[in-house]
């Protein structure tokens, strides 16, 4: 198994501990969640970058990456809607970004099983790292004591990611679309 794929896995394997610290009533849980998150963001960046690399794209990674990277985000959703850091008018991104994201995932299955690629675009993977971002800031609320406006910049990144995701997913569909069999056809 290369290291790309151990680095993948290594998402899926956190996501036990970062839920469970969620639930520790002590700052240094929050903090250790906060690194655990920061950890899974890295490594998502370090395991295609190494697998391009060392030439070791395999079809197991491309399969896995992205499903350890929704899992990554929707736990994270989950757990900040569930200790109440996210809530109202504040779900509102949060619901958009896990509807695209359940959407643009049965697109693909549906397009590998006409054997169609849809590639990731730029401007998706600014999303992506814009959505970490926001999360990651939201995540830290232990910081506001001492950086003022954390909270409501992870937020206001949260709108933008939200934004750009209605504009990636609407660019999925576009680009799918020649390759969909509607209904009569």
């Amino acid at each position: 198994m290369s290291i790309a794929n151990i680095l993948t896995l290594s998402r899926i394997f956190i996501l036990p501990p970062y839920v469970l610290l969620f639930y520790v009533p002590h700052g240094w849980a929050n903090w250790v969640a906060v690194s655990l998150y920061l950890y899974a963001c890295l490594t998502d960046y370090l395991d295609g970058a190494l697998a391009r690399s060392r030439n070791q794209v395999s079809s197991f990674g491309k399969f896995l990456d992205p499903v350890a990277d929704k899992l990554l985000i929707l736990t994270t959703f989950v757990m900040l809607a569930g200790t109440h850091r996210l809530g109202g008018f504040t779900l509102i991104p949060a619901v958009i970004i896990v509807c695209r994201e359940i959407f643009v995932s049965g697109l693909r299955e549906f397009l590998s099983d006409v054997k169609v690629s849809v590639p990731v675009t730029l401007l998706a993977k600014w999303k992506t790292a814009i959505q970490m971002t926001a999360l990651s800031f939201l995540l830290a609320d232990d910081a506001r004591d001492f950086l003022w406006g954390l909270h409501e910049l992870g937020v206001i990144l949260l709108w933008i990611a939200a934004f750009l995701t209605l504009i990636t997913g609407y660019q999925y569909l576009k680009a799918s679309a020649p390759h969909i069999p509607f209904e009569g056809e």
